[in-house]
C-alpha cells in the first residue's frame, strides 16, 4: 500500500477527500440492481396525496432531465414523471420518466459504515463530515510518488466490497482536495501535487472555493473576480478591508494555502467492524468464526482508544440487503474483550439457519478515559442486561411509501 519508510517524511501533507457519488441512489441500486442506468430520484413527498417534499439525491440519469438535489418534489415530477404513472397515462412519455424511491436513512447509514471502515483501515486520521463524505490525512501511509496507486486501492475496495462509487481528490490541503474530488465526477480520481496546485486552482470558479457563498461570490464578480486565478491577482489588502479575515483566507486558498489539520469531528459514538462473505452462507460455524474475529478487532480498537462501552451489538445482513441488528446493554461501562465475544456469540444464536451475506460487531455508548469501569464479575449473560432488537431495517417494498420519518439532510457517519 505504499507505506512510508521509517523516518522519511514529506514536507507537504497528503490529504484525500472521498465523496460517494449519488450516494442514496447508489444504495437503492444495491437493493434493486434493475435500477442501474435508470433515472432514479430519492426523496420524500412524491407519494399519492402528498403535496410537500424535496429531492434528496438524483442519479446522473435523472439530472439529465433537470432534476437536482434539494429541488421541490413537484418540480422534479414535472421534469421527470414517475415510471409507473407514465405506464398508465397516455399523455406521459414512458421514455422520459423515471423511478422514485423513499429516503431510508437507516439503510444508507448502514452502507456508510462499511465505507467508513475501509477509510479507517487506510488512514489513521479520518474526519467524517457527512454520511457520504470524509477527509483523510494519508501523509504517513503513502508518498506523492505512490499516492495515486494508494488511492486507487481505496476506490477499488469501496466499489468491490460495498458496491458504491467514490470520487476522490488528493492535494496538500483540505480545501484543494475537496475541489479535486469534484473535478471529474462521477468515479473520479484527481491528484494535485504540491507543484501543480496554483495551475490546478487558477480556472476554478470562485463559488467552488471553501468559504465563498452566494453573496460573497456576487460581490467578487461585481469586481471582476470570477476565478481563483483572478483572486490571486487581486489586492490582498482590499480583500481584507472588505471581507475582514475571511478575505485573507480566500486570498490564501486561491493560492493553495490552507493550514487546517484533518482532525476527527468530535468523539465517536461507537466503534464497529464489518465483513462480507463471498457468497451468502448458512454455515453457522463459519459465521460465528467471522463474528468472533470482528469482536476481537473491535474490542482491541476500543482498548487502544481508551474507550469503555455500555452496549455490545451485532449486525446481520441477509440477502438481498436486509439489515438486522441486535444489541445488549450492560449495567455499566466496561473494557472487556472476553465479554464482547460472549455477548456476540449469544446474540448470534437468533440467526441460526439464516442465509447471511454480511456480519458486523459494534460497541457503543462509549466513554473515554474513564477512571474506573463497572465491576461485572460473574456476569453470566442475563443479569443486569437486556437483549432485544436495537433496530430492524426491512427491505422496503417496491414503489411503496416509506413510513419512516427520516430527514433528508445528511448526517454524520456516526
Amino acid at each position: 500500500m505504499g507505506a512510508r519508510l521509517p523516518g522519511v517524511r514529506s514536507t507537504d501533507r497528503i490529504v484525500a477527500h472521498a465523496d460517494m457519488d449519488c450516494f442514496y441512489a447508489s444504495c437503492e441500486r444495491l437493493r434493486e440492481p434493475a435500477l442501474e442506468g435508470e433515472p432514479l430520484v430519492v426523496g420524500m413527498g412524491y407519494e399519492s396525496g402528498e403535496t410537500n417534499g424535496a429531492v434528496a439525491t438524483a442519479s446522473y440519469e435523472a439530472r439529465a432531465f433537470g432534476v437536482e438535489s434539494a429541488q421541490a418534489i413537484t418540480e422534479a415530477l414535472s421534469k421527470l414523471p414517475r415510471k409507473r404513472d407514465a405506464a398508465i397515462d397516455p399523455d406521459l412519455d414512458i421514455e422520459k420518466s423515471g423511478f422514485y424511491r423513499p429516503v431510508d436513512m437507516a439503510f444508507y447509514e448502514s452502507v456508510s459504515e462499511e465505507v467508513r471502515e475501509i477509510l479507517h483501515t487506510h488512514a489513521e486520521t479520518v474526519r467524517e463530515v457527512s454520511i457520504d463524505e470524509a477527509y483523510l490525512d494519508i501523509t504517513e501511509q503513502t508518498t506523492w510518488n505512490e499516492v495515486e496507486e494508494f488511492v486507487h486501492e481505496i476506490k477499488d475496495r469501496i466499489h468491490e466490497e460495498v458496491g458504491v462509487i467514490a470520487s476522490i481528490g488528493v492535494a496538500p490541503n483540505m480545501s484543494t482536495a475537496k475541489i479535486a474530488s469534484d473535478a471529474e465526477k462521477p468515479d473520479g480520481l484527481v491528484v494535485v501535487h504540491p507543484e501543480e496546485i496554483r495551475e490546478f486552482l487558477a480556472p476554478v470558479l470562485i463559488e467552488e472555493l471553501h468559504g465563498v457563498g452566494p453573496v460573497t461570490a456576487r460581490t467578487l464578480r461585481e469586481r471582476g473576480i470570477e476565478t481563483a486565478g483572478d483572486l490571486v491577482e487581486a489586492d490582498r489588502h482590499a480583500l481584507v478591508s472588505e471581507f475582514g479575515e475571511r478575505g485573507a483566507d480566500l486570498y490564501d486558498r486561491a493560492r493553495g494555502k490552507d493550514d487546517r489539520a484533518v482532525t476527527p469531528k468530535g468523539v465517536p459514538k461507537s466503534l464497529s467492524r464489518e465483513s462480507a462473505f463471498a457468497e451468502p452462507t448458512t454455515d453457522m460455524e463459519e459465521i460465528e468464526t467471522r463474528v468472533l474475529t470482528l469482536a476481537e478487532a473491535v474490542a482491541e480498537r476500543a482498548t487502544r482508544k481508551d474507550a469503555l462501552y455500555r452496549t455490545i451489538g451485532i449486525k446481520i445482513v441477509t440477502p438481498p440487503f436486509d439489515v438486522n441488528t441486535r444489541a445488549r446493554s450492560l449495567s455499566g461501562p466496561v473494557d472487556d474483550p472476553a465479554l464482547v465475544k460472549r455477548v456476540v456469540r449469544d446474540l448470534l444464536t437468533e440467526f441460526e439457519g439464516e442465509r447471511v451475506r454480511k456480519v458486523g460487531v459494534r460497541v457503543s455508548n462509549l466513554e473515554f478515559g474513564a477512571a474506573a469501569q463497572s465491576n461485572l464479575d460473574g456476569w453470566a449473560g442475563t443479569g443486569g442486561s437486556t437483549s432485544e432488537p436495537d433496530e430492524a431495517v426491512e427491505k422496503l417494498p417496491t414503489d411503496k411509501p416509506n413510513d419512516r420519518s427520516g430527514q433528508i439532510s445528511l448526517s454524520e457517519f456516526e
